[in-house]
């Protein structure tokens, strides 16, 4: 739920703005004053997620009121009150960081959709900065090329380098992969004989733990199967992650359309732009166990 704080000198304007907003469902009023100094200290001391702020006050007015709150690192949005439509002054507001403006008098239906306007923005703001703090580990890496392969020493070691590049490290299934492809190289196995998904499962378990009694090793086996799926999923999320802020990333570019359908990634790139769908894309755990196989093989030529 948005927070807001409306400063205007006029008490009918600030109700009748507290009512729409209130009536309308678009969020809570924090705060409601006159303005000066003390609005400036208020808008500081609650923090909401709008200002609702005129133009023309006796004390400060909201250009100004503005410019202070944005020197003291108010990082919340600024929807502009006034009756005057003038285009410098406009101009002026855009300049100190106003995006959104309500004219007086006050329309109930001009509110809602201004608002509904800064919803959508804050929304979409708030996921691309989420996906950046959640891309930030994987962006401190060096790009793809950077990363000498021939100091790579086993196939353990290749593995790790491939899911750290796609950001799959701290994923529990991490393991397992790397297990997976370990007990591949060991049998030589080609494409063709690539064995089936619970086969390779009940593999992994067995070099896990071979004392397992057949309970037990079925349990393991559906315990690897979820965690191979979210590491999946994750690798997925990831990459569309990575392409919606830079689509020419490098790891972008040569992982997304390895290790997945292409459709998929954009399927997933659309869900994150659309914050809170449910997902419906469905990830290939063979086909991505396979790439990596092969990448594996092909970088070990490379040493």
């Amino acid at each position: 739920m948005l927070s807001y704080c409306i400063i205007d000198d006029d008490p009918v304007c600030r109700r009748m703005l507290e009512n729409i907003i209130e009536d309308s469902a678009l969020g809570k009023v924090v705060e409601s004053n006159a303005g000066g100094q003390y609005g400036i200290e208020s808008v500081l001391t609650t923090q909401p997620d709008v200002v609702l702020i005129d133009l023309l006050m006796p004390e400060i007015d909201g250009l100004g009121m503005i410019a202070e709150l944005t020197n003291r690192e108010f990082q919340g949005k600024f929807v502009m009150i006034s009756q005057i439509d003038n285009k410098e002054m406009v101009g002026e507001a855009y300049k100190t960081g106003v995006e959104f403006f309500i004219h007086k008098p006050i329309n109930n239906v001009e509110v809602e959709a201004v608002l509904k306007n800064v919803k959508d923005q804050l929304k979409l703001n708030r996921s691309v900065d989420e996906i950046k703090r959640s891309l930030a580990g994987l962006e401190r890496l060096s790009p793809l090329s950077s990363a000498p392969v021939k100091e790579v020493q086993t196939v353990r070691d290749i593995v790790q380098y491939i899911l750290m590049d796609i950001g799959l490290l701290g994923e529990a299934g991490s393991k397992d992969m790397a297990i997976a492809v370990e007990i591949l190289m060991e049998q030589e196995m080609s494409i063709a004989d690539f064995p089936s998904l619970k086969d390779l499962y009940g593999m992994i378990a067995v070099k896990n733990n071979p004392a397992m009694n057949k309970l037990e090793l079925n349990r393991e086996i559906k315990a690897i199967e979820q965690r191979l799926r979210r590491a999946v999923l994750a690798a997925l999320t990831n990459l569309a992650s990575l392409g919606l802020i830079d689509y020419s990333n490098p790891k972008f570019e040569h992982y997304a359309p390895l290790l997945f359908d292409f459709q998929d990634v954009r399927m997933k790139m659309s869900e994150l732009e659309r914050e809170g769908s449910q997902s419906r894309v469905k990830v290939n755990v063979k086909k991505f166990l396979q790439v990596l196989y092969i990448e594996t093989l092909e970088k070990l030529k490379q040493k």
